[in-house]
């Protein structure tokens, strides 16, 4: 299982703007999952007789140790009840440390998470404040790179300007 930082809001206005911020950071929305009671999100999938076991089911596929059943039932009692639940699957130490600090300034009522040291992937985030698509967005001005090479690598002199 690859890494999951969870974050446990208890409203879903509050949730919703924190995946949004994710999202325009530059995470994936493959990657950003909202779990609600007027949202289920992926838990709608899972098998299960209820929404409660559902809910119970996406969060043990989640958190697969040994107190991930203690936790499962715990967040399924919560989105039940109003919360709303950010899931992050982060790729690398870069997205890791954006995606706390995203969720942190939106102030979650819990932070889960689960194998977040063993990753391997490092480019999905922007190591930088900027979202990622203004690396590749080259805007005209005195101080303004030239091309996406010179945004890219800057300092780099190439033979076509």
């Amino acid at each position: 299982m690859s890494a999951v930082l969870l974050a446990v809001f208890n409203d879903f206005e509050t949730a919703e703007r924190a995946r949004l911020a994710l999202f325009r950071d530059g995470f994936p929305t493959d990657r950003i999952q909202l779990t609600a009671r007027d949202e289920p999100g992926h838990a709608a999938s899972e098998p299960g007789m209820s929404l409660h076991d559902r809910f119970a089911q996406y969060f043990r596929t989640l958190f697969a140790h040994a107190d991930g059943a203690q936790h499962a039932h715990r967040l399924a009692e919560r989105i039940e009840s109003g919360a709303a639940a950010i899931t992050v699957l982060p790729r690398g130490g870069i997205e890791v440390r954006r995606a706390a600090e995203l969720l942190g300034h939106a102030r979650p009522d819990e932070l889960l998470e689960r194998d977040l040291q063993n990753q391997s992937w490092e480019f999905a985030a922007a190591p930088h404040n900027l979202p990622w698509v203004r690396t590749l967005w080259v805007e005209s001005g005195p101080d303004a790179p030239h091309c996406i090479y010179c945004r890219l690598f800057p300092g780099s002199a190439h033979d076509s300007h």
